[in-house]
């Protein structure tokens, strides 16, 4: 089932929380109400020499009690707006002076 944001969670939630179950929730995407089907956490073993704290807190999988409860997502209306017609160029006329390269 794919939300607001078009991701989809394939996995049934592992301990089956959901963060409307536990929070007041507002206009929440699936991904946050099922924080368990968040997925690539701690894929990739590290360097322990390298390994810094914000490596071990990002490593963390979210749960109920760390993930948002409410979304104000932004609407993409300039940025599809932008796709169709284009970026905007400047036609003026350059009245700079050209560096000599020698």
């Amino acid at each position: 089932m794919a939300d607001s944001t078009g991701t989809t969670c394939h996995l049934e939630p592992r301990q089956g929380q959901r963060t409307s179950d536990t929070y007041r929730t507002h206009n929440l995407p699936e991904r946050f109400d099922k924080p368990d089907c968040f997925q690539g956490y701690n894929t990739k073993q590290e360097h322990p020499m390298y390994r810094t704290s914000t490596s071990t807190y990002g490593g963390v999988s979210p749960t109920v009690h760390t993930v948002p409860t409410s979304w104000h997502g932004k609407s993409q209306k300039f940025t599809e707006h932008l796709g169709l017609s284009g970026m905007y160029r400047n036609h003026s006329l350059n009245t700079s002076t050209d560096k000599s390269k020698v």
